[in-house]
């Protein structure tokens, strides 16, 4: 035995009279450090509801719940998390996965209550001493778990891009996909942004999982012109994306993209295979073969239903294939979507309009069920001197005529009035005939157009230039071209849309003489075809419908898209061909009983 073993006893008895280093009161005395991972906050008007806290939680601490004044909307589920302590580790996981950076937690850790079921709490909801704490544990940038900053697309360089008609993006290759779909949080959030309720994350796991014949299926299960909107898509989805509230958005419609060019040539054995459709004795007649009416089509023929689509001009596509240019949407690509259409047994007949070639009410007649789908492709002329001047021209018009495989002369000098998407068109196709100054002239602040800002700067990219706050009042014709007199603006007091008003500048008129003026400030839908029936037309042009089932006020005649709510995307259009093919079905088998 050692000495050390023999006094060892000795020398403990020994501390027991030395001076204690320990706290007296260590729960009412001693504050947490700053940033200890004590009891959690929330700030309730940054979460979003997403779920990616509880879905990262080991332990299972976290469920999402419903909390007053949180009401479900576009990009906020209206839930929020409520904490179990008696699983909770404090290993803060849900604070650095938080996408919006409204979860953390405080440096509180003394909570003494004989009542367990209060260690169950909403933070940021139920009144804690600690809520809006400023010390604690807060997700750090080098902390974030997730990858803020999006992958982008690989396009056509500005300067060869000018000078071509040809698609500009090239689509994501397979390592930029999964890198960009290993982002998705997988929330769900997307979804209700999505018109047509796409399974977002399904086919996004689907991408990640390397099984993109199954991403196809879930794309078509909802939207028939998935290869399409992986092109134009407004992206309402990444409005929403919680990506977006610290980083960028998840590039939703790329990977949708990514999919189709993936599966393409496989898509009719992919999607129908053997599958054998069982006939129902029913028929019904679509008037109008662009995306809403196609997109019904689609889903009624599944259902067994006999579908003829009506299509006035020679090919079908709509404002698809007339109202966007190549270099955004090849027609290769919607050609090949309305295939897989038409091969399901939907009858398409181009060249024929209704009211002229074929009396609305003979397709009454003949059908069991009606569905108006015919978009709004009558452009819009502003009403001032010199709209007739010859060098004018409306914007669907010039896009039709491009789409037609003209090339018209427009000069050197174009001058586009306008600021949607139409206007971007217009402006950017300008570019690619040549011409060398290309003004737009909007009549707001950028801050109002409704043009997608991608496209407002893939504008800027390819030379286009803005001018904002100017409206033209007169156009008259030089020896030379056109010569348009403008005046400048103010914004006023907010209007129905709830954009402030535009206003003139008394005194601040200015000329600018151009080759060219392009005039694409709307559209409105052409109802002539129903006219002296009975269906109730809106003073608008539109139809009158039941918001719900898109009904008419007569039984069996149904209609949407543009020419049922006014100028629109494509996403919502066909979000309404596949409500209208619901309800029709409904409809017709309550019919048939």
């Amino acid at each position: 035995m050692s000495l050390k073993d023999v006094i060892s006893p000795f020398y403990a008895w020994k501390k027991t009279l030395d001076k204690p280093y320990t706290i007296k009161n260590p729960i009412a005395e001693r504050e947490g450090a700053e940033r200890y991972r004590g009891f959690h906050t929330n700030d309730v008007e940054k979460c979003i509801g997403c779920g990616t806290c509880e879905e990262i939680c080991q332990n299972e601490a976290i469920d999402m719940v419903p909390v007053q004044g949180a009401d479900p909307q576009r990009g906020d589920s209206g839930l929020r998390p409520k904490i179990d302590y008696g699983r909770c580790c404090w290993c803060a996981l849900c604070v650095d996965v938080c996408p919006t950076g409204s979860l953390g937690m405080s440096n509180e850790y003394k909570w003494v209550t004989p009542d367990a079921e209060e260690y169950r709490f909403i933070p940021g909801v139920d009144i804690k001493p600690w809520n809006g704490a400023e010390k604690g544990y807060k997700r750090s940038d080098e902390a974030w778990l997730l990858r803020p900053g999006l992958k982008n697309m690989p396009v056509v360089e500005p300067e060869e891009r000018r000078q071509t008609f040809d698609e500009m993006a090239l689509g994501y290759n397979d390592n930029l996909a999964l890198l960009e779909a290993n982002r998705c949080l997988e929330c769900g959030i997307c979804v209700e942004a999505c018109p047509t309720h796409m399974d977002i994350p399904q086919y996004i796991k689907a991408i990640r999982e390397n099984r993109l014949e199954d991403g196809l299926q879930i794309l078509y299960d909802t939207n028939p012109f998935s290869e399409s909107c992986g092109r134009i898509c407004t992206a309402h989805c990444q409005d929403a994306c919680a990506m977006a509230h610290n980083g960028d958005a998840i590039g939703i419609r790329w990977l949708k993209r990514y999919i189709t060019d993936n599966t393409w040539q496989r898509r009719d054995d992919i999607l129908h295979g053997d599958n054998r459709i069982t006939e129902r004795g029913k028929s019904v007649a679509i008037i109008g073969g662009g995306p809403s009416g196609l997109s019904a089509a689609y889903y009624l023929r599944q259902q067994g239903y006999t579908v003829t689509v009506y299509e006035k001009h020679d090919k079908a596509g709509g404002m698809l294939r007339y109202g966007i240019p190549e270099y955004r949407l090849p027609k290769a690509v919607l050609d090949r979507e309305i295939e897989t259409i038409t091969r399901i047994g939907v009858q398409l007949k181009t060249g024929v309009a209704i009211g002229g070639d074929i009396s609305f009410e003979q397709l009454r007649r003949e059908n069991d069920a009606v569905y108006i789908a015919v978009g709004a492709q009558k452009g819009t002329a502003m009403p001032i001197e010199g709209m007739e001047t010859p060098g004018v021209y409306i914007g669907v018009d010039f896009l039709d005529r491009i789409a037609a495989g003209e090339r018209p002369d427009i000069g050197s000098r174009v001058l586009v009035v306008g600021g949607g998407n139409t206007a971007m068109d217009v402006c950017r196709s300008s570019v690619r005939l040549g011409a060398a100054e290309v003004s737009v002239l909007y009549r707001r602040t950028e801050k109002e157009m409704p043009a997608n800002a991608e496209e407002i700067e893939e504008a800027r990219e390819e030379g286009v230039r803005f001018d904002f706050l100017v409206s033209p009042v007169r156009i008259s014709r030089l020896e030379t071209g056109l010569r348009v007199e403008c005046r400048r603006m103010k914004l006023g007091e907010p209007d129905a849309s709830g954009r402030r008003r535009p206003v003139p500048l008394e005194g601040s008129e200015f000329t600018l003489d151009v080759d060219s003026c392009i005039m694409a400030i709307g559209q409105k839908v052409d109802s002539s075809m129903a006219h002296g029936t009975d269906v109730h037309i809106t003073r608008w042009g539109t139809f009158e419908v039941n918001a719900e089932t898109l009904q008419t006020n007569v039984p069996g005649i149904f209609a949407g898209g543009d020419c049922e709510s006014g100028p629109d995307d494509a996403i919502k259009a066909i979000a309404d061909g596949k409500k209208a093919a619901w309800f029709i079905a409904k409809y017709l088998q309550a019919e048939h009983n």
